[in-house]
């Protein structure tokens, strides 16, 4: 209480002295490179060739192996060595969205190829972490015995337990947001690896209707994750987002009209929200439709889309203090929601308010708040002014981007960061010698960790530079995930082109070449990989059928295959129904609709355009089923 009422009797003084304060201009482009760069530090697995973060070693190269599954790779979250699926999915999605919006400015600052390997870190992991349609591993390590410890990744003695949800233990919110983090990479990937793009959006296709038909919270499944991600916000947030992402990313009516159908029902209409986050997605969602909306693509949901619309500009007032209820702010004018890693929502939301400016200059609009029209360029200089805060325009002059500026915080709460590198000294830290030798230390961090943003300050600008003090010194993925975006639209500029325009995301200067991380060694099958012939009834006529085995992988001691047929009309003239017989079809099947005793178009497609496609997938374990064409017709 003594300090609070000394910080109040200095507020008139900082007053007085704010006018006086000048700061020189940011380097955006290089807080890009360098926020890009954390990502590299916080890689899990068998680390390539081409890691630029020399410290870091391989870690963590037996994830998944006692539960049969190969899950090698991803992302620690934080300062732990942790692998949590909701915040690494959210931070994936981010770092997408980023790229969608400003992957021209990325490319023109030599950062898209950095950017994109960090996108692809993630969902290759989540490729591994999705063995089966309805199956989706969400943890791996356990918080309550990580915690206890203080060790390199490379050490690790901790309990390494994966947690998985399925039908029985469902989890919405989790494979939600990995279908909206899959989908968003695909359109990330669609130019310069289409073979990947393809295969990141039938993830998020399998993943959204697992997410959708099976509903419950993944923390009522993975409980171990309710001490350090509970999903407050529920999973119908997660709904709605993977639904925009898979319509951004394939265009398929049928995402469209579940915003439409939803929106309603599961508050992407009603809440109006002040915080967007890993948890809270509804901000997110609101402006990716009102930018549906700005594009003309809602039809008849328009009164719908409005609705967001009006949702999403209630944030975007928020933030600018012209709403009806504001967001609180420090004296120096930082977005301050709580103590605990405020900077992870002053990221968030700077990103929204950068692309949802770009979208009201696209469509020649005005944000419309409860003080009037509020011209859009104000929400790009609302963001402008939390970047240039976190980057050291602030009462303390401080930067809370590690290595950025000559004033950044040294002792943050970071395992790998504050133990001196296994390369440097290869000796075994144990669990609690982590504690008393490195932790304790008052000493700055044997590591710099650039471009981590950490916690940052309080509710009056002031910040404890001690490695104890997790709350504010501790970084996260998801903080510097949504400024990405931000960076390179401050660094780059507008470019003055379109931003309710198709996304093209350009190829980078220099091919994406992380590799895989080496999976796990597990005992062979003797089960013989099928032969794949394609089905000869129609090949030669005007629908032809085509089949491949896609996955396989071993389960209960039984081999299952993941087959992909193509269906193309191979005609001049439109296909207006289709009858296909299969037979030998152990397993579920997706993208047809059963009809009697033969499948047809699903309910999206009413009719297939000459030299269109259609896929359908379905799994059982052994060779392929027998899919023929019954009938069509053309006209």
């Amino acid at each position: 209480m003594e300090r609070l009422t000394q910080l109040i009797s200095m507020l008139p003084l900082f007053f007085l002295l704010l006018p006086s304060l000048s700061f020189a201009g940011h380097d955006y482009g290089q807080a890009l490179s360098k926020s890009i760069m954390f990502f590299e530090a916080q890689r899990s697995g068998v680390l390539p060739h081409n890691q630029r973060v020399s410290w870091r070693s391989h870690s963590g190269l037996q994830d998944g192996k006692a539960s049969g599954v190969d899950l090698v790779g991803g992302y620690y979250d934080a300062g732990d060595n942790v692998k949590f699926g909701l915040p690494m999915a959210f931070t994936v999605t981010m770092m997408s969205w980023s790229i969608i919006e400003y992957g021209k400015q990325m490319a023109s600052s030599g950062e898209l190829g950095h950017a994109m390997e960090a996108v692809k870190w993630g969902t290759d992991y989540f490729i591994k972490a999705h063995p089966e349609p309805n199956v989706l591993y969400g943890e791996v390590g356990d918080g309550n015995t990580d915690h206890k410890c203080w060790q390199r990744p490379e050490d690790m003695t901790t309990d390494r337990h994966a947690y998985k949800v399925d039908p029985s233990n469902p989890g919405s919110d989790l494979a939600g947001e990995t279908a909206a983090a899959m989908a968003a990479a695909s359109i990330v990937f669609r130019r310069s690896n289409p073979a990947y793009s393809h295969e990141l959006l039938r993830h998020a296709y399998e993943l959204f209707d697992f997410a959708d038909k099976y509903r419950g919270k993944y923390d009522s499944s993975i409980t171990v994750a309710q001490k350090y991600y509970r999903s407050i916000s529920g999973y119908n947030d997660e709904l709605l987002w993977a639904a925009a992402w898979l319509y951004q990313a394939s265009n398929n009516q049928y995402y469209l009209d579940y915003l439409g159908r939803n929106g309603d029902s599961m508050g992407g209409t009603g809440w109006q929200m002040t915080e967007f986050s890993w948890d809270v997605k509804y901000p997110g969602v609101q402006t990716l439709v009102a930018k549906f909306l700005l594009q003309g693509k809602a039809g008849a949901h328009a009164p719908v889309f409005e609705k967001y619309l009006q949702k999403s500009e209630y944030f975007m007032c928020s933030c600018l203090g012209k709403g009806s209820h504001n967001v609180q702010k420090t004296p120096g004018g930082l977005i301050y929601r709580q103590r605990w890693n405020n900077l992870q929502f002053v990221t968030s939301a700077s990103f929204l308010a950068t692309v949802y400016s770009d979208y009201l200059v696209s469509s020649g609009r005005n944000l419309r708040c409860d003080s009037g029209n509020v011209p859009s360029s104000e929400l790009l200089s609302f963001a402008k002014s939390q970047v240039d805060y976190i980057l050291g325009d602030n009462p303390r002059a401080t930067s809370y981007m590690v290595g950025y500026g000559n004033n950044f915080p040294q002792r943050i709460h970071h395992r790998g960061s504050s133990i001196v590198s296994i390369k440097a000294n290869p000796s075994f830290v144990s669990c609690f010698g982590g504690y008393n030798t490195w932790f304790s230390s008052k000493r700055s961090n044997t590591n710099q960790l650039t471009g981590a943003i950490v916690g940052g300050p309080d509710a009056y600008d002031d910040f404890a530079d001690e490695r104890k003090n997790y709350e504010q010194t501790e970084p996260a993925t998801y903080n510097n995930a949504p400024l990405l975006g931000v960076l390179a639209r401050l660094s780059g500029g507008h470019g003055g082109y379109n931003q309710l325009l198709p996304v093209v995301v350009p190829a980078p200067t220099r091919p994406v070449v992380v590799p895989a991380p080496r999976p796990v060694v597990t005992k062979p099958h003797l089960s013989p990989k099928p032969r794949i012939t394609p089905s000869p009834a129609s090949k030669s006529g005007p629908i032809s059928v085509e089949q491949k085995m896609t996955k396989s992988w071993v389960a209960g001691g039984r081999t299952y295959y993941r087959y992909s047929t193509i269906v193309t009309n191979k005609s001049t003239k439109n296909l207006k129904s289709l009858n296909l017989s299969i037979s030998k079809l152990y397993g579920p099947l997706w993208g047809l609709t059963k009809s009697g005793d033969s499948y047809t178009f699903p309910a999206w497609i009413n009719a297939l355009s000459a030299g269109k496609s259609l896929e359908f997938v379905y799994i059982h374990s052994t060779t392929p089923a027998d899919v023929s064409v019954a009938n069509y017709l053309l006209a």
